[in-house]
């Protein structure tokens, strides 16, 4: 369904783990994009009703591209750019908010 029109910077690529499947990405390129061109289009589903949900804007706005990436949950996907070794995963549900602690005293 996606691809990339065309290769862009040095050509080198990159490989992120995505829930155990390796996926190799271009050098520079967001983890939105290169998901959706290894046909992964649903990173999180809703916390109401667990619909999938995935990309949307490519711009930041949206907050549908919501993944766990490097452990760290609540990342925008199409913000975040690749890098070797990375370790992905779809996020499920709200995750917890540092505001969500209990307040300082």
């Amino acid at each position: 369904m996606f691809r990339r029109l065309e290769a862009r910077g040095t050509g080198a690529t990159v490989t992120l783990q995505f829930e155990g499947r390796a996926v190799t990405a271009l050098a520079g390129e967001s983890v939105a994009s290169a998901l959706l061109a290894a046909g992964l289009t649903a990173g999180r589903q809703t916390p109401k009703t667990g619909a999938p949900r995935g990309p949307f804007c490519m711009m930041g706005t949206c907050f549908e591209c919501l993944m766990v990436i490097d452990g760290e949950a609540n990342r925008q996907a199409c913000q975040v750019p690749v890098a070797e070794g990375m370790t992905v995963a779809r996020q499920e549900g709200a995750a917890a908010l540092a505001l969500d602690a209990d307040p300082v005293p």
